[in-house]
């Protein structure tokens, strides 16, 4: 791995001597572009308001930037997520439905967000899962990676996955791999030798090889997804009778149509104990990849590159941690829909603020191009988020809209759909032959009250209906009187 580095160290120090990007300031270049990516992350972060998770670093980063409250994805899985918002376009569109498409066969001409930035005469690189590949599976391999993307691909691989056999495994009968298992193993090994430390470490020397050139670099992290292994002095932080277990009652899953689970039976059947062993085993997970953020934003710091670097934080998509008794994502509560999302660096005015505003990650794309003064392709689905970077409550009325597949090749597949406002969310299932959801988020931001068959709502019902329709057909309409 560290010959791939230094070779590309190499000729990337060649290009900067002969451009004229190099001999122009910091100031005066165009911004560079510092991409964060984590992997299964929920909104469970200290600066989103969670009462016992250690996030100081993200929370750093979100005090120099804008916070998004309520950013949505578009799947909730690695595959369709990563292709839609890198390529801007919305999973029907590219038509990536699960884990196994590479994104350019169904769109082979897209240009991709880094790609953008690599046409442009930046240096475009990437370090860890940043296009999808299984984890823990294929790490240490490219994936489903996309190398017209880049100039140059790391990809670490940890002590974590030697550690492996010593996990222990509360959903054995998932099959033999262990990308979607509640296992977990507290680890004596140091945080650098990880998978995540070298993420960090290999993406530090990136930054400091092309401190003198316009750059576009992207650092996939692993963690939290599943095994959760980190470092054992990040379990050492949540005792376990401070970790909380969601409740659950046969009656409040009776009201969600079936469809809307992906967690059968309830919890897998865990026990309240195991349970709490893999929230704390997540958190730790959390705070260690935290962590790792924290070393790239000090190295920043210590480059001189801060100011002149849009620095993006985010996560593919939400996770649940058993609310509604559900685990893990492939669904549409807003646990596993909703994700974090925080932009700092030129261009965002608005220091330390959080917006309210619902946003998609295909807003992302668009986002960044502008703020970097490029041109993105025409057919992007998403739009510039510029405003809200200027003033976080500006006026914005664009719903987001998350879909998930259900069903399999034998018997068919069908689509379920959510559009979620600042109030509603409105979810409906093979156009609704299979169950229609409505909460309404102000009230009940749990979503524990399916509004969807209450006589009271019908006429909301209709009116997220024709918002959700309107949405999937790319139209930008707000439903006649409905409060968004």
């Amino acid at each position: 791995m560290r010959r791939l580095v230094t070779t590309f160290v190499t000729v990337a120090t060649m290009l900067a001597a002969g451009s004229p990007a190099a001999a122009q300031s910091a100031a005066a270049r165009r911004p560079n572009v510092l991409l964060i990516m984590s992997d299964d992350l929920n909104n469970d972060l200290g600066t989103y308001g969670h009462p016992i998770v250690k996030t100081p670093n993200i929370d750093r980063l979100a005090g120099r930037g804008v916070r998004f409250d309520r950013a949505y994805n578009q799947f909730p899985l690695c595959n369709p997520s990563r292709a839609s918002l890198l390529t801007g376009l919305r999973p029907d569109t590219v038509r990536i439905y699960e884990l196994v498409t590479q994104f350019r066969k169904n769109r082979p001409d897209a240009v991709s967000l880094p790609q953008l930035f690599k046409n442009n005469g930046y240096v475009s690189a990437r370090v860890g899962k940043i296009y999808h590949y299984g984890n823990p599976g294929d790490i240490g391999t490219p994936g489903l990676d996309d190398p017209p993307s880049w100039n140059a691909t790391v990809n670490p691989r940890g002590v974590d996955k030697d550690e492996e056999p010593l996990l222990t495994n509360y959903t054995p009968a998932r099959g033999p791999g262990l990308g979607s298992a509640l296992a977990f193993y507290a680890s004596p090994a140091r945080d650098e030798d990880h998978t995540d430390g070298k993420v960090a470490s290999e993406t530090i020397a990136l930054l400091e090889a092309n401190r003198d050139r316009p750059f576009f670099i992207a650092a996939g992290f692993y963690r939290p997804h599943c095994p959760y292994i980190a470092p054992k002095k990040y379990f050492d932080m949540y005792p376990l009778d401070k970790i909380k277990v969601p409740p659950v009652s046969p009656e409040a899953l009776a009201q969600y149509p079936k469809p809307a689970f992906f967690t059968t039976p309830p919890n897998w059947g865990l026990s309240e104990q195991q349970e709490r062993e893999v929230i704390r085993a997540y958190y730790a997970s959390v705070t260690f990849m935290d962590a790792n953020v924290g070393r790239l934003l000090d190295a920043l710091d210590r480059l001189k590159l801060a100011d002149n670097t849009i620095v993006v934080f985010m996560s593919d998509h939400g996770y649940n941690l058993g609310e509604h008794g559900q685990w893990m994502k492939q669904m549409l509560f807003e646990e596993s829909a909703r994700n974090p999302m925080i932009l700092a660096g030129p261009g965002v005015r608005a220091k330390g603020k959080g917006s309210p505003r619902v946003v998609e990650y295909l807003d992302l794309y668009p986002t960044i191009a502008e703020l970097a003064g490029l041109t993105p392709p025409r057919d992007l689905e998403g739009r510039s988020l510029a405003p809200l970077l200027r003033d976080p409550k500006a006026a914005w009325d664009h719903p987001a809209l998350t879909q998930v597949r259900r069903g399999n090749a034998n018997d068919g597949f069908f689509m379920g759909y959510s559009i979620r406002t600042e109030r509603w969310r409105y979810s409906e299932w093979d156009e609704g032959k299979r169950g229609v959801e409505l909460y309404d988020e102000n009230a009940d931001p749990g979503e524990m009250r399916n509004l969807g068959s209450d006589p009271k709502y019908a006429t909301t019902v209709a009116q997220m209906k024709e918002l959700l329709r309107s949405a999937r057909g790319g139209k930008n309409q707000q439903a006649a009187g409905l409060e968004f």
